[in-house]
């Protein structure tokens, strides 16, 4: 896998989901006590959310810490418990401490001031990923630009049958969000992708594996000059084995 032989990025797989998001805390952890992780990008779905609870099992403390949300959903009533401003005050900011004054989510109104907001608070320095069954980051799905910015998008049926599990209804999911742009999640300074299942090997071996397209949203990942993979043993079954043994911490 030549990326990954060329750039920094490497590709850890564990025995379980919780012993990926345990070394992903193991980066945050360093990061904050080093002082080097002042605005962190929080992704929201079943893969990161782990990543938290570790967080908070072992009482970080993120008070002057600034969060920044990947994406919102469009058309949900105010104060409804699967927005995402709800689940990262829910998961992330009530239990490590964050003040609601810095947790930043986009809003579709006015999507290209969130890009306007990282850049004048000094940008991302440690970005959080989950990766989509179809290989979106984000809710940029396949076919978004590489050099794409924070925008109002349309939600992929596949996106939307997934998400539904959080929903009382598959109806209930809404159609559209406003996420950032796969050009604004490459400017953090570090990315780490956390993927667990079956359901994300397909995805996780196109991205790393495969060829760079923007059919494959998570495929520009590789050209970022810091990104790590954390996958759990099912996530990572579909690697390649120059993947597998090359820089992969097996």
């Amino acid at each position: 896998m030549t990326d990954i032989a060329l750039r920094k990025t490497v590709a850890g797989t564990y025995p379980t989901a919780a012993a990926a998001a345990s070394a992903t805390v193991d980066v945050i952890e360093e990061l904050l006590r080093g002082g080097d992780l002042r605005n962190l990008g929080v992704a929201t779905g079943s893969s990161p959310s782990p990543v938290y609870s570790e967080m908070a099992r072992r009482r970080l403390d993120l008070s002057d810490v600034t969060l920044f949300a990947l994406d919102e959903y469009i058309g949900l009533p105010a104060g409804h418990p699967e927005s995402y401003r709800a689940v990262v005050e829910r998961e992330i900011a009530v239990p490590l401490g964050v003040p609601s004054a810095r947790v930043h989510l986009p809003d579709g109104h006015r999507p290209d001031a969130y890009d306007g907001l990282i850049a004048a608070l000094g940008g991302i320095d440690l970005q959080i990923l989950g990766i989509g069954r179809n290989g979106h980051i984000g809710f940029n799905e396949p076919g978004s630009s590489f050099r794409s910015r924070t925008r109002v998008v349309d939600l992929a049926p596949a996106t939307r049958e997934a998400n539904a599990r959080f929903f009382d209804s598959p109806d209930d999911v809404p159609q559209r969000s406003v996420t950032q742009g796969i050009g604004t999640i490459m400017e953090a300074r570090r990315l780490v992708v956390v993927a667990s299942g079956d359901a994300k090997a397909a995805a996780v071996a196109a991205a790393i594996d495969g060829p760079r397209t923007e059919e494959m949203p998570a495929s520009v990942l590789r050209e970022h000059p810091d990104v790590t993979w954390f996958l759990d043993r099912a996530a990572a079954s579909q690697l390649s084995s120059r993947a597998r043994h090359g820089r992969c911490a097996l």
